[in-house]
């Protein structure tokens, strides 16, 4: 009989461990970044204005194509390009910079909110959408909702 309350009691006790783990273990969110990045005032704003520059860009090339049909000697038309060339770089470099600046500052506004995100859902991790199979919870629309708060 003795041994009947030991056995009831460590099963008990068990079940109590296990139930209580399993309260604790708030398990894996998933995100779609995707989504979130359109759904992003921020982001789709940002996208706006690297399209605005790279069309500034595009306009620059045709209005210097012009000026060089205007050209009328071999000479002239070398150092219009070298010079053209020089310049276009410099667009390049300063359209790549601002679209590395814009994409940094999206992501780590995302990343701030899925970080709020996860420890207000008590979640153990959050992961890309991609890589669930089965399981998790979609965190996405709780992001969108916060980056849409004004907060980030």
């Amino acid at each position: 009989m003795k041994k009947f309350k030991l056995a009831a009691l460590l099963i008990t006790a068990g079940l109590f461990i296990t139930l209580g783990n399993q309260a604790n273990a708030a398990g894996v969110g998933y995100i779609d970044y995707q989504k979130v990045q359109d759904n992003f005032p921020f982001a789709q704003q940002a996208v706006k204005d690297i399209d605005a520059k790279a069309l500034e860009m595009q306009q620059y090339m045709v209005d210097k194509e012009k000026q060089y049909k205007s050209l009328d000697t071999p000479l002239k038309k070398q150092n219009f390009e070298e010079q053209t060339a020089r310049e276009f770089k410099l667009k390049q470099d300063a359209y790549m910079k601002l679209k590395a600046q814009k994409e940094e500052q999206v992501y780590n506004k995302i990343q701030a909110a899925t970080k709020q995100v996860l420890v207000e859902q008590k979640l153990d991790a959050i992961v890309d959408y991609r890589v669930i199979f089965v399981g998790g919870v979609d965190i996405s629309d709780l992001v969108i909702q916060k980056l849409k708060s004004g907060q980030f």
